[in-house]
């Protein structure tokens, strides 16, 4: 009997009445946090509290990569995108130390507030063709963007969260953002094995614990987007790689989901694929639809996601402080 869980996103700062009955349903596992939820982080951190208070399992989440993508900004640092490490530190060594800092510094100040993950690190090459990827990547360079990543997840481990790789088996070829459009990658399976595959292959050897799906058509590889492919998901990450971590679906509301057929035929799909933890963000009647889906199917709630809860860690605060000046020299640099 496949496990399976939901996140669920939020209207606003404050949990409203449906979303306190909701985060009771067995099948949430998690919440995912957006800007719209995330004033200052103060509030944040009370928002959490009122979330474990319901349920004090629950995976908090939010994208906070740096750059464009940054949920909480205000309270915590304001963070450079990935892509200037590679643009700024061109030394080998200086690079690796410059993202592990970054890494640390993005990871520990959510852990201060008591979220658990950040959707991270991207492990996309960006190849200039897809700009809703661009400089979220760490390099134009799939051996770069290797070898930066590894550092940067170092550094996440070091403030006590796990690492989720995005977007397997690589999002940086295909000229399409799949929130709003269908993005296919002509590519054969060995040309993306040895090169975009490869910082998720790293990734995966050093006991990755999350991957997130990218909603990519690769049609010389198989008939179905990565996300609903049991080819993608089953035979090559699992099998293949051995990975054995948590695999996260992209959004199911995003356009390049919308070929699977209705929101309980996405979630259908995906989970038959192998996929585990379910991510539908900003239409509530679909996650809705999905809950109904999953309590009227031949599932159980996914328990492996409390793996992905916040660790123990040792609050540095010399480590904190330089890692904020780093960040804020990076930020200088590229204005």
């Amino acid at each position: 009997m496949s496990e399976v869980t939901l996140f669920l996103d939020l209207e606003g700062t404050d949990l409203t009445a449906e979303e306190r009955k909701l985060l009771k349903h067995p099948f949430i596992g998690g919440v995912i946090l957006f800007a719209r939820n995330t004033e200052n982080a103060e509030q944040v951190a009370e928002l959490v509290g009122s979330i474990r208070a319901i349920r004090e399992e629950l995976v908090i989440s939010i994208d906070q990569e740096g750059g464009r993508v940054q949920r909480l900004k205000q309270g915590v640092t304001v963070l450079p995108a990935v892509k200037t490490i590679a643009q700024n530190c061109t030394a080998s060594l200086e690079g690796a130390d410059a993202a592990k800092a970054l890494g640390y510094l993005m990871a520990a100040e959510l852990r201060l507030l008591d979220v658990d993950l950040s959707f991270a690190p991207v492990l996309d090459v960006d190849y200039g063709r897809n700009t809703v990827i661009g400089n979220r990547a760490f390099g134009e360079d799939y051996k770069v963007v290797t070898e930066i990543s590894t550092a940067y997840i170092e550094g996440m481990r070091d403030a006590g969260m796990s690492a989720t790789g995005k977007h397997f088996p690589g999002h940086g070829w295909a000229d399409a953002d799949t929130h709003h459009a269908d993005a296919v990658d002509v590519r054969s399976f060995d040309e993306l094995w040895s090169t975009d595959m490869v910082p998720f292959r790293k990734a995966v050897n050093n006991d990755l614990e999350a991957m997130m799906f990218a909603h990519v058509l690769y049609p010389k590889c198989d008939s179905s987007p990565a996300g609903f492919s049991s080819f993608w998901l089953g035979e090559i990450l699992r099998q293949k790689m051995g990975f054995d971590g948590i695999i996260f679906s992209d959004d199911l509301s995003m356009k390049a989901a919308h070929s699977a057929g209705s929101y309980a035929e996405r979630a259908d799909k995906a989970i038959a694929s192998g996929c585990q933890a379910l991510l539908c963000c900003n239409e509530r009647q679909g996650t809705l639809d999905i809950l109904t889906y999953l309590e009227t199917s031949n599932f159980n709630p996914l328990q492996e996601i409390s793996s992905l809860r916040g660790k123990e860690w040792d609050r540095d605060e010399e480590r904190l402080d330089a890692a904020r000046v780093l960040a804020n020299d990076l930020l200088d640099i590229a204005l």
